[in-house]
């Protein structure tokens, strides 16, 4: 997909670069006819869990009907990831018509991540697409999807991370989170802590936005983790019945992902609203690659997440536990520098056999951690060290049955392209 009126767009600006504000976004959108106004939207933030969702609201949408664009960040493998309809990456021919038209327009000092997100916009809008879900990039208030105005707008959760952008308290960052909330807009709250709940909920209050939470309004039941996926039953407002769904996403954090999902749909205009059977064969067949994701390759099993903060690692730590692998484990991570990995760590080696710690090559060079001084803090598990990445999976799939594979989307990513697995093999049929 990328194509050369593409790189040459998004090679004008630096990758990892941040600059807060929505004026660069909007001048960009409005040059090329204001494309973000020509469809219905849904705007998904949050800390952990927010890609699942929106990719489980595109697949229900898609389930009831609906042409469907999904924009999330950051991808795996290829950019192409980041811009889909109806499941697929966009065409080609339209990505590369598009970034033609952006090129002319770009605003002085905008990021890529502000110029990715005006061209999903605008193939959207040429794609002809009904409905738009779009992930938060990073915290909301300022983050350049918040251009949308959605019909409906959901939190995941407020956790620590990015602090250094979102703020050093939680209250901080949970009023990042909380600054998608739009007036008369439903604004759908998952699982929170008690203070960062306050916050969103003050905000809601003043912005004028009705504000239902799960756990409250609806909630998740029966929740039960297999390898193949996560079964649970979801009770929404106002309902005496139960839908059983079934979702290919593995692990208990998954089933409240997919409440959320559910509730968030509920939220949307009548007219439109998915059907109890629609969601049942919306979160079916919803496919998000890297998260808890089990394949069976030249005979060991392989476990890929891209975990890449606390809650993220707990997430995964507590799933390993209830899931039948085979022993013994050995755990491939590399966590980016700027992560805090101190507490990352210990959750996952306490689940481990051996350990090897490596450097994932898609990673950028100057946010890699230091895997030998990582190491040497660490005497309490078996540790290697083994930076050449292709090395570090060859090594640990010599020792062990089971090879858990995170860290971050780069650890992940560069696995997949190792052993040989598309991103698009969640949700076909799994050896073993």
């Amino acid at each position: 997909m990328v194509t050369s009126d593409l790189s040459e767009l998004l090679g004008i600006q630096p990758t990892g670069e941040i600059r807060w504000g929505l004026r660069r976004t909007r001048g960009m959108l409005h040059a090329v006819g204001r494309p973000h106004m020509a469809y219905r939207s849904v705007h998904v933030g949050g800390t952990n869990g927010k890609g699942s969702v929106a990719a489980m609201i595109a697949s229900v949408l898609s389930a009831a009907g609906q042409r469907v664009g999904l924009y999330t960040s950051p991808h795996l493998v290829a950019f192409a990831e980041r811009i889909q309809v109806d499941g697929q990456p966009v065409d080609d021919e339209l990505v590369e018509d598009c970034a033609r038209r952006l090129r002319p327009v770009v605003e002085e000092g905008a990021t890529f991540f502000e110029t990715a997100t005006a061209l999903a916009f605008l193939c959207f809008a040429e794609a002809g697409v009904d409905v738009v879900i779009a992930e938060v990039g990073l915290g909301g208030r300022l983050d350049a999807t918040n251009v949308l105005l959605p019909e409906v707008a959901a939190i995941t959760n407020v956790a620590w991370d990015h602090s250094d952008y979102l703020g050093n308290t939680l209250s901080a960052i949970a009023g990042e989170k909380a600054g998608i909330a739009k007036p008369g807009v439903p604004l759908v709250l998952g699982r929170v802590e008690p203070e960062a709940g306050r916050i969103i909920r003050e905000t809601a209050g003043w912005v004028g936005a009705p504000l239902c939470q799960l756990g409250y309004d609806a909630g998740v039941r029966r929740i039960r983790i297999r390898r193949d996926g996560t079964e649970l039953e979801y009770v929404g407002p106002g309902s005496a019945a139960a839908i059983a769904l079934r979702c290919p996403l593995i692990g208990y954090h998954q089933a409240w992902n997919v409440g959320l999902a559910a509730l968030t749909v509920e939220n949307l205009p009548e007219a439109w609203r998915p059907t109890p059977s629609e969601i049942q064969e919306g979160i079916a067949g919803v496919r998000w690659p890297g998260r808890l994701q089990i394949e069976n390759c030249n005979g060991r099993t392989w476990v890929l997440d891209v975990a890449h903060n606390v809650v993220g690692v707990e997430a995964l730590a507590q799933a390993l536990t209830s899931l039948d692998l085979p022993s013994p484990m050995a755990l491939v991570v590399a966590i980016l520098g700027d992560k805090p990995w101190p507490e990352m760590l210990p959750p996952l080696l306490a689940l481990a056999d051996l350990s090897v710690f490596t450097v994932a090559p898609s990673s950028p060079p100057g946010r890699r951690w230091d895997a030998g001084a990582v190491a040497a803090t660490i005497s309490s598990y078996a540790v290697e060290v083994v930076e050449d990445f292709k090395a570090a999976l060859e090594h640990a799939s010599q020792l062990a049955s089971t090879i858990v594979v995170t860290g971050s989307n780069h650890t992940v990513g560069d696995a997949m392209r190792y052993l040989g697995i598309p991103v698009s093999l969640l949700g076909a049929d799994r050896a073993g």
